[in-house]
């Protein structure tokens, strides 16, 4: 269970320790709000303002998402030094560095085309198909009456080619069999970080809070604060597990600001 805490103690508790201070970010839900059309999407105003200055202040921003690094790269090309960790950590890049692959998802990119391709042709009309290279989402927000359809779909494929499936907000993600997700990238990129603030609002975010708690139980020094941001499909699980809770990205955009002037 989360600890009582106001966002006020977070970031006092913050500001002594800001130069050694990483803000992890999921994506969808958290700095942009879930469109039908994810390549659409764009972080809430306010937001990239808020980052921006905020990588002169803490020590690392660190984007943490289900999206591809390139999605990630165009949409936060204005930081020059963010660390993108895409598809759940099977791609990450930091700064102006290349992208790096997980080499044992390599061979699964072959696999991963078929399966999209053959999403396309099977799935009924309203089913949106994502193909990210490494994974397929399944997205059914505009056609919720097939949520039983896509899901049953998703699953049968994922046994038939020993693959894994990630539940999220009217979706389902196909990934390939590799130890990869966000409560790993967590654990191995919160490094000697004096602090860490992890912000997220579906449940492949609650991995990640789970990280950030045992990297605070095994360094006492180490302050660690979970931020979960509010919705009606996922969010109640997600707050349940976070410190504190903002009800949207846009609500988002304005703590962050506030942020700012916290720390400044």
């Amino acid at each position: 269970m989360a600890r009582p805490l106001t966002a006020e103690q977070a970031w006092r508790a913050t500001i002594d320790r800001a130069d050694r201070c990483v803000l992890f970010f999921d994506f969808d839900g958290t700095l942009a709000p879930v469109g039908d059309d994810p390549t659409s999407v764009q972080p809430a105003p306010k937001v990239l303002a808020a980052i921006e200055s905020l990588a002169g202040v803490v020590q690392r921003i660190a984007i943490v998402s289900a999206r591809p690094v390139d999605f990630l790269r165009a949409q936060f090309a204005t930081i020059s030094e963010v660390d993108l960790y895409g598809l759940y950590g099977l791609e990450h890049s930091h700064g102006s560095g290349p992208t790096v692959t997980e080499p044992a998802a390599l061979p699964w990119v072959p696999a991963m085309q078929e399966l999209a391709d053959r999403a396309r042709a099977e799935l009924p009309a309203g089913a949106l198909v994502e193909y990210k290279r490494l994974s397929v989402a399944l997205h059914y927000r505009t056609a919720p009456e097939l949520a039983e359809t896509v899901e049953s779909w998703g699953q049968a494929q994922a046994e038939q080619l020993g693959l894994r499936v990630q539940s999220g907000r009217m979706v389902i993600e196909i990934k390939p069999p590799v130890d990869r997700d966000k409560g790993m990238v967590i654990g191995d990129a919160v490094g000697t970080a004096g602090c860490a603030w992890y912000f997220g609002d579906d449940v492949s975010d609650i991995k990640a809070f789970a990280a950030l708690r045992a990297h605070a139980s095994a360094n006492p020094d180490f302050f660690g604060v979970c931020v979960a941001v509010a919705n009606a499909e996922t969010g109640h699980d997600v707050s349940a597990a976070a410190d504190l809770t903002i009800d949207s990205p846009e609500a988002l955009g304005d703590f962050l600001t506030s942020a700012v002037h916290a720390l400044d």
